[in-house]
């Protein structure tokens, strides 16, 4: 439960927030619009469309906040540079990873931006659906969302009539996956955040261009590929590992999940030496890692990774275990801050919306942060912000002031 303390700590702290970001939007009424949407993102709303955070917000009718999506001026990419140092303030550790991963968005119709038939890793099939890349920023302390870009399909990016409905920028062309994802880790390496490692799925991790491109600004990274991945001098990488001594393989925990310590056969290999000198000396060092499943020896993972001379394999192998902390974000953000909850469908509404629930998703990260480090619980839920809004026999009556005794009603 929480008590009254606890509840003004966390109305202190978001009103912090607020504050960080007030000056991205330029009037009062949007600064005001801000917060009311994010802390209906924060609070106890059953399903958190347009009407129900109007109606937690005390708003007659959800036309504010959709002015606030859709027609208000203002920056959601500056918003999202804030939410960065915010991130980098409250979670960062120099040893921070960042992970990047993509995640589906179902929708109906053909008018939202980006929106098309084509395989959501959420809905595990073809979906008609939005698809997301994102970024996640893991430490010790923490996890949070830090970045997003929408994939737009190239039967999008070929109908520029099309794209103007949507109000997709001009500038926006066709772009892979891999082409966002690299964006998104140039603009984490030139924020405040900490990252000594970048790690993700195989999607990712099988483009050449995107572990060039962390090794060229030296960022280590553990990055997962197919078992056909190609090693120079060596082959297909799982033809590699099929032939690893039995006593190459070693139990080792990549982290704890929900059940516990997280426990495989690991076994790894340096490669030979690259580019990257001190001198004569290499200061930089190519691995190939493998994941077996303990009970299930024919269910093998494979990773490649780029570590600085020294870097021992429980390292690696500790980075390969964060790619799950997206994941969690995911699912965090989506049940708890409306991340999928959004009734837009242009493009700048959707970039906006996303940002502002993955700042609502920070705010728990680093709110669960500051108690854990207090000694408190490890996550901490939201209390209930007192809105003037209370539910009765199936209308919404709005209580008056303190001191006021009149009540009004308020039907949809």
């Amino acid at each position: 439960m929480i008590d009254d303390p606890a509840d003004a700590a966390w109305d202190r702290e978001l009103n912090d927030l607020f504050l960080r970001i007030g000056h991205r939007f330029g009037r009062a009424d949007l600064r005001r619009r801000m917060r009311d949407y994010v802390r209906a993102l924060l609070g106890p709303v059953g399903r958190k469309n347009g009407w129900q955070l109007a109606e937690y917000a005390g708003h007659h009718t959800p036309d504010g906040l959709q002015r606030l999506l859709n027609g208000a001026t203002w920056n959601a990419d500056n918003v999202r540079d804030d939410l960065q140092i915010y991130v980098a303030e409250k979670l960062g550790e120099d040893s921070g990873v960042l992970i990047l991963d993509d995640t589906g968005f179902v929708k109906k119709g053909i008018t939202s931006a980006g929106v098309q038939r084509q395989y959501s890793d959420t809905a595990g099939r073809a979906e008609n659906c939005q698809i997301g890349v994102f970024a996640a920023y893991a430490t010790t302390r923490g996890r949070a969302l830090v970045d997003r870009e929408l994939y737009l399909p190239k039967s999008w990016t070929d109908d520029r009539q099309r794209c103007r409905a949507a109000k997709i920028p001009d500038e926006r062309t066709f772009a892979t996956k891999g082409e966002l994802a690299r964006a998104i880790v140039l603009r984490a390496l030139a924020s405040p955040l900490p990252i000594a490692w970048v790690t993700a799925d195989s999607a990712y991790g099988q483009e050449w261009r995107f572990r060039r491109m962390l090794e060229e600004v030296s960022v280590g990274y553990v990055l997962a590929v197919p078992k056909s991945q190609h090693v120079p001098r060596f082959g297909r990488i799982d033809h590699l590992f099929t032939q690893a001594p039995d006593e190459a393989w070693e139990k080792r925990s990549c982290g704890d999940g929900a059940k516990g310590p997280r426990v495989y056969h690991w076994a790894a290999v340096q490669l030979p030496a690259i580019e990257d000198f001190d001198g004569e000396t290499p200061t930089r060092q190519r691995w190939a890692l493998a994941r077996r499943s303990v009970t299930r020896p024919d269910e093998i993972a494979y990773y490649l990774g780029y570590a600085p001379v020294g870097t021992d394999i429980d390292q690696l192998v500790r980075v390969a275990g964060r790619r799950w902390a997206i994941e969690e974000c995911f699912q965090a953000a989506k049940n708890e801050c409306g991340l999928d909850q959004y009734e837009v469908r242009r493009y700048v509404g959707w970039m906006r919306h996303i940002t502002l629930a993955m700042l609502a998703h920070a705010f728990l990260a680093a709110t669960a942060a500051q108690a854990a480090s207090k000694g408190g619980a490890e996550t901490v839920p939201a209390p209930w912000f007192r809105s003037p809004w209370r539910k009765s026999a199936g209308s919404w009556q709005l209580a008056p002031p303190q001191g006021q005794a009149e009540r009004f009603a308020f039907t949809r």
